[in-house]
């Protein structure tokens, strides 16, 4: 068999056998092992296959119930519900952030990142009939700042808005996404789509052929390319990706700067 990615991203680990070769890594992943599986899956079958005698008496095996539905509305300081989470979403984007934003792909409006339970105030803390609220975190790519809206899950109004610069929270799903979209089409993404091709024989075409996982990058003074001196003011992403139902490609060594839309490697 032929050694793959032997001129491209890096190594492929496939038991205990490595090839190394290239300027970045491809590495395997092992399972966690099944050692007591089935000892532990026989006593537990039989446990819930029979009628076990207690004090003299038969006792029927337990049954795990269902979760029960989850609800349109939580109180106190349940977490957020789906149809609370989708109704804050909406309501905190009104027509002027809706407008005056835009989003990683370019498109108008901000780019959404969460939706999460507001902390109380330090007056309400234990107060079981304080007021519900959420922050809802969007990312504006049109000038690089964070806005957080507050919203009364009660009266249904937002009750504080704030933005800021400089503040890089985790990464959503779709700027993953985007950055591995970016990276496929610029030319530092030729060792990684070929490296695609020789671990499956099939072409890299789009973010949706790979597991993606990513963490925001900061510009660090002496360790980058010119190129990358204003990330942490941009938006920047080093990807793990992960080629699905294979190995992992280490690509550390290229930065994504999703505000600039530009794909530069780090300097070594």
């Amino acid at each position: 068999m032929r050694n793959v990615v032997h001129r491209h991203l890096g190594k492929v680990v496939a038991g205990t056998a490595i090839a190394v070769a290239g300027t970045a890594v491809m590495v395997g992943i092992t399972l966690p092992g099944t050692a007591g599986a089935d000892d532990t899956g026989t006593r537990a079958g039989q446990a819930g296959q029979s009628v076990r005698q207690e004090a003299g008496r038969s006792v029927a095996p337990g049954v795990v119930e269902e979760a029960p539905a989850e609800g349109e509305k939580g109180t106190g300081r349940d977490p957020l519900t789906d149809d609370e989470m989708e109704r804050v979403a909406k309501i905190a984007l009104n027509r002027q952030l809706l407008q005056g934003s835009e989003s990683v792909d370019g498109e108008r409006g901000p780019q959404r990142l969460g939706v999460d339970l507001a902390e109380p105030e330090a007056d309400e803390v234990g107060d079981p009939s304080a007021p519900r609220r959420a922050d809802v975190t969007f990312y504006d790519y049109r000038d690089d700042t964070l806005v957080t809206r507050t919203v009364d899950l009660g009266t249904g109004k937002v009750v504080r808005t704030g933005s800021r610069r400089g503040v890089q929270p985790p990464l959503s799903g779709d700027e993953k996404a985007e950055a591995a979209r970016l990276l496929i089409a610029d030319p530092l993404g030729a060792g990684l789509k070929a490296d695609y091709r020789d671990a499956t024989g099939k072409e890299l075409t789009s973010p949706d052929q790979l597991q993606l996982s990513g963490a925001v990058y900061r510009a660090a003074p002496g360790a980058q390319p010119d190129v990358l001196d204003r990330c942490g003011e941009h938006r920047c992403v080093r990807l793990f990706p992960k080629i699905k139902n294979g190995p992992w490609v280490d690509a550390r060594s290229i930065v994504i700067d999703l505000s600039a839309r530009k794909a530069a490697r780090l300097d070594r």
